[in-house]
């Protein structure tokens, strides 16, 4: 049988069908036994080949048709939690804890007080820090424990902020790089946390004023008095025709005995500023406390040029065998002080101790501008007027030069352009200094006009001073400035010696 099948596939099919049915047949056909037929229905009927095979390959599909359709269902359920379940429960989470209150938020009294005293470790801190940062993420933690560390981490980087140098621009690393350590320490708060006991310092190396009140006060006495020196009398009065000024000498009163004999020989020398040339002088009133001299004197002078004239009065005591001492001197800067010099006006005016006559070197403009914002503070130099002639040729060579000084000491020096030949210099040059706010109250600015020599070292003509611890008009200018910033403010300033410019030392030039 077996033979047969493998002869051919197609053929034996055929007559295996066709003894089966002959065998189904009752009784069988002739030549059949009953035995053969029993033994071939017994014999299990072998599958087709192809059957089988196509039975295989739908299972195999079902299996991958099933998986993809798994792995959709987890694609979907995944991509489901990620876009809506996520962005849902962060919300939740950050919702206020009012809305949700946390059985954390009915917590006692008593349990915030010792939640609190613990915030107020320093060694927790980094502890601290660490949960604000988480709690963002974390609803755990409860809303009033992460305000009480939020407030108390800000009081912890203002203090460490105030004990340390204030953050500002690069542009004043220069300036507090020179700033003297103590200017730091004075302006340091320390808060409310500290014990009572670092609030209370002690007098030790401390100056206390009230000892030397008393001894400045005397000493302010002592000084009226030797700058009481009398008083003059004189008048002023303009002759419009002859376009002449016409000073009056009337009198003196209570001068100063130079002599050994108890007395003075008092006569005035009259100048008419910045002209030094023309000098005028009274006779010599013999032994005499209380001159009268009653003379007239003359100055040949425009009527618009009143405005930038100065009256110089010098006080001098002749001696006929050495040199005449000096009593005093009066300075009447305007000359329209008592009147418009349209009728004969008298003037009192006290007479100021002096040693030497002084000299009168000249006037400098210039205009301060004060930025809180930028911390930049704006010094343009105008120009100079009537400045003293340094040089054999009657002229001179300024230029100006400004000094950043703080407690003495000069941080920073700048300077204009060289003017040539010329007493009345026209510079409109600004000068910048980078100044935090909070330093403006130690610092201060020199203003030096010099005359450059080409050979040998440059001569000072004059200085002024502004700040907050300079005297009359730079003072005033000063404070004038921080009134109005970002506004420029310009004056005219006088010059004055070195020796006279400052109360406490000369600082380096």
């Amino acid at each position: 049988m077996s033979g047969v099948r493998g002869t051919g596939e197609p053929r034996c099919q055929a007559a295996l069908a066709v003894l089966a049915s002959l065998c189904r047949a009752r009784p069988p056909p002739l030549g059949l036994d009953v035995e053969t037929c029993r033994s071939f229905e017994l014999e299990p009927p072998e599958r087709s080949p192809s059957a089988a095979d196509s039975g295989t390959s739908v299972s195999l599909l079902s299996v991958v048709v099933i998986v993809c359709g798994v792995a959709l269902v987890a694609v979907f359920l995944f991509l489901f939690w990620k876009l809506c379940w996520m962005p849902w429960r962060n919300k939740e989470a950050s919702s206020p804890s009012s809305a949700n209150p946390s059985p954390e938020a009915l917590q006692s009294p008593s349990s915030r007080g010792n939640m609190a005293d613990k915030l107020k470790d320093p060694h927790t801190l980094g502890f601290l820090e660490a949960a604000v940062k988480i709690s963002h993420t974390s609803p755990d933690i409860p809303a009033e424990v992460q305000m009480s560390v939020k407030e108390h981490i800000k009081r912890h980087t203002r203090l460490q902020r105030q004990t340390t140098e204030p953050a500002s621009s690069t542009r004043h690393t220069s300036f507090k790089r020179h700033l003297p350590r103590q200017m730091h320490v004075s302006s340091v708060d320390y808060g409310n946390e500290l014990p009572p006991a670092a609030e209370q310092p002690t007098s030790i190396g401390r100056i206390k004023p009230e000892l030397y009140k008393q001894k400045s006060v005397d000493g302010d006495d002592a000084k009226s008095e030797a700058k009481s020196c009398g008083k003059i009398n004189f008048s002023l009065r303009y002759d419009y025709e002859n376009e002449t000024l016409i000073v009056r000498i009337l009198k003196a009163f209570d001068l100063p005995a130079k002599d050994f004999c108890g007395s003075s020989d008092p006569y005035v020398k009259i100048y008419l500023l910045p002209d030094r040339k023309c000098k005028l002088q009274t006779r010599v009133h013999r032994k005499t406390l209380n001159p009268t001299f009653d003379e007239n004197f003359h100055f040949p002078v425009p009527y618009e040029e009143l405005a930038d004239r100065k009256l110089h009065l010098s006080v001098f005591d002749f001696d006929r065998f050495s040199r005449h001492d000096m009593i005093g001197e009066v300075i009447l800067d305007n000359l329209f002080e008592a009147s418009d010099l349209s009728r004969e006006t008298s003037i009192w005016k006290d007479i100021q101790y002096a040693t030497s006559e002084s000299v009168d070197l000249g006037e400098i403009m210039f205009s301060l501008c004060y930025l809180p914002t930028a911390g930049r503070l704006t010094l343009t130099v105008i120009k100079c007027r009537n400045l003293k002639a340094m040089d054999i040729t009657g002229y001179s060579d300024p230029y100006v030069k400004v000094s950043l000084l703080c407690d003495g000491r000069r941080l920073k020096k700048k300077k204009t352009t060289i003017k040539k030949n010329t007493l009345n210099p026209v510079y409109n040059e600004a000068i910048i200094f980078d100044i935090p706010p909070e330093n403006m109250d130690q610092v201060s600015l020199l203003i030096s006009v010099m005359d450059y020599d080409r050979v040998g070292h440059n001569e000072i003509i004059g200085v002024c001073r502004v700040g907050i611890n300079a005297e009359g008009l730079g003072r005033d200018h000063w404070n004038e400035m921080l009134a109005y910033p970002r506004k420029p403010i310009a004056h005219w300033h006088s010059l004055v010696e070195v020796k006279k410019s400052f109360k406490e030392g000369n600082p380096r030039l």
